[in-house]
């Protein structure tokens, strides 16, 4: 359960940190990788422990929504499984390209299983098959995806990496 008080509270700590002036700036976007709260979780603990500094969607999802592509220097809240705030980050690149041109680079900086590119080819088409259905969507090698590079600027400071 997404609790928004939690989310403002949060976002007002971030803004406290930063220079005088930037109290008002606008409370961005939240949201939990993947497609479950077990997921969500598993890669939060990814990016508190700094190992994923990167993700992808596919670009039929955002143009199935009606979704803006994420833009170089957004900000995001990003949640736990349950819907809580636990780190702001901060999109520094974004490139879409097909999925069959993913780099073994790219698959590192995800960050998940033994970073490997075979790896991430592997549970990237496991995971855009189930996400693609709910659209009426296929999974396709040369799919395209929004491919993106993000750092941490903040986060939660209860929260050990290893326990979102």
């Amino acid at each position: 359960m997404t609790n928004p008080t939690a989310i403002e509270l949060f976002w007002q700590g971030y803004l406290t940190t930063l220079s005088p002036g930037a109290e008002s700036a606008p409370l961005p976007e939240a949201w939990s990788f993947g497609d479950s709260p077990q997921l969500a979780d598993e890669l939060a603990a990814l990016v508190l422990e700094g190992v994923k500094t990167a993700t992808c969607s596919a670009l039929w999802e955002y143009e199935a929504e009606g979704e803006p592509l994420p833009q170089a220097s957004a900000l995001s809240i990003i949640l736990s499984g349950a819907g809580q705030p636990l780190a702001v980050i901060e999109t520094v690149e974004v490139q879409i390209k097909p999925y069959d041109q993913v780099d073994a680079a790219f698959a590192s900086d995800e960050g998940e299983g033994d970073r490997s590119l075979a790896y991430w080819r592997e549970a990237h088409r496991r995971f855009f098959t189930r996400s693609l259905a709910v659209i009426d969507r296929e999974f396709d090698e040369t799919m395209p995806l929004v491919c993106e590079r993000f750092q941490v600027l903040y986060r939660r400071p209860d929260v050990l990496p290893d326990h979102p």
